[in-house]
Parts: C-alpha cells; structure tokens; sequence
C-alpha cells in the first residue's frame, strides 16, 4: 500500500511539473496567445497598409490625375501655361 502512495504521489508530482514549467506548460500557452494577439493586431495594420497600397498603385495605372498629383506635389511640376507662385512666409 505505501509504495502504491509513493508512486500515485510521483505521477500526481510529474502531472503538476509538466502542468505549470513543461514545455505546454500554462505559462506556455499564455505567452503563446498573447503571441498571437500580437501577431494578429499586426496583421490588421498591415492589411489596411496594404489595402491603401493597392487602391494607389490602381490609381497611378489607371488614371492621369494621380500621376499628376504626384508630379506636382512631390517634383515640384507644372502644367503648360500655368503660372508657379511661391510663398515664402518669414
């Protein structure tokens, strides 16, 4: 009988060591779904990113108005016959 408690008490040791520091341990597993929530909030934010790539890059192949916003905003260009003002504040 008392051996039969020394094993019974072993196992129930082994159980609750694998259950709290193995390696699917609760902690384990806790830090895995912070992980993943992690993971899937970066997700998210990429997805939008890339939804905002998409509609743009459609734009620039597709119509001349955004080619044009580009060129006047980020090179500085101008249509013929416009006429360039700037504004410099002190």
């Amino acid at each position: 009988m008392k051996a039969l408690t020394v094993v019974l008490i072993s196992l129930l040791a082994l159980v609750q060591f694998r259950l709290w520091v193995g390696d699917e341990s609760l902690a384990e597993v806790w830090r895995l779904r912070q992980a993943i929530a992690s993971q899937t909030s970066e997700n998210a934010l990429l997805a939008s990113r890339n939804q905002r790539l998409e509609a743009e890059v459609r734009d620039l192949k597709n119509g001349i108005e955004a080619v044009e916003e580009r060129a006047r905003l980020e090179l500085g260009m101008i249509r013929r016959g416009e006429i360039y003002f700037q504004i410099v504040e002190d």
